[in-house]
């Protein structure tokens, strides 16, 4: 199969984008959640990829009959491996990244989750997908890991976690799972339709963290918080994933790593816009180095 032309891989770099800065939303929505319904992370999370799941669906279904028409590949029992573990990781971030909150923070657990995912991306991808990480990516890739470092460090030094050890080893977890989902679901789109493969990664997720729902109280979080689960469920799984996957097509996983590190950058506004964060020097420079990050990778794709 011939390489994506340039301007595929622009586009596909702009439909990341817009998933991670879909994303970055998440975070704030989460913390009126919790504060003003009392909701639970894994309930939100479970609630999440069901709503995620249910419109994937529907959308699949709505397009097969255009993707039919145009020839488009269809996919075989061969592939089902690679659903099933798109839906282990996306159902295993989601649990190691919400219990390492509780146990490390919030900070910590998205430094630690957060910096290490783009990392482990580039390293399997070389060894899995062999991809090349040229000098121009490992820049954009250190940047891109610096800055978001310099975003999301600042509050550590004064948080005081129950369980840091452990909670660290769940978010290093967590990047891992991201880690897996990314780079398989790189290699299971060149065989199987963008919104197909999104509807069947989140059928499965849903289905895994499905218990969370047995949990005491968990009516009364649903009725007071349905709204911003739908939000999350819609916007940052639904349409987030799918753009995202579909970005897959012609981005490579290394470069869709860095560009997601767009999440930390929209959070960080995010907060200090909404919840009157401060956002100092450190801030400041971890921003700019993330935007350098981003325009290093537009500029490797589209040579």
């Amino acid at each position: 199969m011939s390489a994506p032309s340039s301007p595929a891989r622009l586009r596909g770099l702009g439909l990341i984008a817009l998933a991670a800065i879909s994303w970055g939303t998440t975070g704030s929505v989460i913390v009126l959640l919790v504060s003003r319904a009392e909701a639970t992370p894994l309930v939100i999370g479970a609630a999440r990829m069901l709503v995620g799941a249910v419109l994937l669906a529907a959308a699949a279904a709505w397009r097969r009959p255009a993707a039919s028409a145009t020839g488009a590949t269809r996919p075989t029992m061969r592939d089902a491996w690679r659903w099933v573990a798109l839906g282990v990781c996306m159902a295993g971030f989601q649990v190691t990244y919400f219990t390492a909150v509780t146990r490390a923070g919030i900070a910590v657990t998205a430094l630690v989750a957060i910096c290490s995912a783009p990392i482990m991306i580039a390293a399997l991808a070389t060894g899995l997908l062999d991809e090349r990480l040229t000098p121009r990516l490992l820049v954009a890739l250190a940047f891109g890991v610096a800055g978001t470092a310099l975003l999301v460090a600042a509050p550590v030094a004064g948080t005081t976690a129950p369980h840091p050890f452990s909670g660290v080893l769940l978010a290093l977890a967590a990047g891992l799972g991201y880690a897996l989902y990314v780079v398989t679901a790189k290699s299971a789109v060149a065989r199987t339709p963008p919104l197909l493969l999104s509807a069947v990664t989140f059928a499965v997720a849903a289905v895994l963290t499905a218990p969370a729902f047995l949990a005491p109280g968990t009516a009364r979080q649903l009725a007071l918080a349905w709204p911003g689960m739908l939000y999350l469920g819609a916007v940052t799984t639904a349409a987030a994933y799918a753009l995202y996957t579909a970005g897959l097509r012609s981005v490579s996983a290394s470069a869709a790593g860095v560009v997601s590190l767009l999440e930390p950058l929209t959070a960080t506004l995010l907060g200090v816009l909404l919840f009157g964060e401060r956002f100092g020097v450190a801030g400041w420079l971890g921003a700019a180095l993330l935007l350098i990050a981003f325009v290093l990778v537009a500029a490797a794709e589209r040579r």
